[in-house]
């Protein structure tokens, strides 16, 4: 059966705010919640060889010392991921998850999270820092690698009374249409269907034919076609209609694909003040 996966490490968000969201989405989708934790194998080696690094004439002594001690710093580590993952199951408890299960990985991140895709439903993680930081170095890695839907969040996690869907009549827009349609995960939730786009006949038809879809399915959809800069305007936008979650197609073929490619992917991720959800 497919998980709601949270990872709790590695991007330095505070662990309550993803299993809120985590939480959330479990009860909504109705899927299992599995918490994950994975120590980084590159800051915490399984073998540690200081060789080369000392000199020939350093005695043995020393390295055995040094090699201890990164064997305390990484059975330290460990330690601290068991004590997140068991606090975190507690959250997961708390929010109404009856058996959240706990995963602890010492190796790759996204090395490890490609592993558990195929079970793999929805993939909770933070966006590392807050506003006007440096992005978590695994955050653009883990889009990328993916392809799975991705809930990246700021900070803390509120659950949306509105939420903005990003579209631009792309394949991969219409495919993230329809997985909003079909997924229980936004059933009652009103939704902000926003095109940035000349607004040409074709642009209003194929922005028609998604507001069907998503009024068909049962959502209360307000739909609408502006211009201007397609990262700033929906940022703007999401402030102005209250929007508590931005949803979008990751990596189409248009305006907006420039948005998820390189450095401009680092701003929007940091900018926007909501969770992010990336539909693949």
């Amino acid at each position: 059966m497919s998980r709601v996966i949270a990872c709790i490490d590695g991007v330095g968000e505070r662990a309550s705010g993803i299993c809120d969201a985590a939480s959330w989405a479990s009860l909504r989708l109705d899927a299992p919640l599995k918490l994950l934790h994975v120590l980084d194998r590159s800051q915490y080696p399984t073998e540690t060889n200081l060789t080369g690094s000392i000199g020939l004439g350093s005695r043995e002594a020393l390295l055995e010392e040094l090699a201890d001690l990164d064997e305390k710093r990484g059975k330290l580590a460990r330690e601290q991921g068991r004590l997140m993952l068991d606090a975190a199951r507690d959250h997961a408890v708390a929010d109404g998850i009856a058996e959240p299960e706990v995963l602890q990985r010492h190796g790759d991140l996204v090395e490890t999270l490609q592993e558990l895709e195929s079970d793999t439903r929805l993939l909770v993680f933070g966006r590392g820092g807050s506003a006007g930081e440096t992005l978590g170095r695994n955050v653009e890695a883990v889009i990328r690698a993916l392809h799975r839907p991705m809930l990246l969040l700021p900070d803390d996690f509120k659950a949306p009374e509105r939420f903005l869907i990003a579209y631009d009549g792309s394949p991969t827009s219409r495919k993230a249409v329809d997985m909003v349609a079909q997924s229980p995960l936004f059933t009652g939730i009103p939704c902000d269907l926003l095109m940035i786009a000349p607004s040409t006949n074709d642009v209003k038809l194929e922005l028609k034919q998604a507001q069907e879809k998503l009024t068909q399915a049962g959502f209360d959809v307000t739909a609408e076609i502006l211009a201007g800069d397609v990262e700033q305007t929906l940022l703007n936008e999401v402030v102005m209609r209250r929007a508590d979650m931005l949803v979008m197609g990751a990596y189409g073929h248009s305006r907006i694909r420039q948005m998820l490619v390189g450095s401009t992917t680092s701003n929007l991720i940091r900018q926007t003040r909501v969770p992010l959800l990336l539909l693949r």
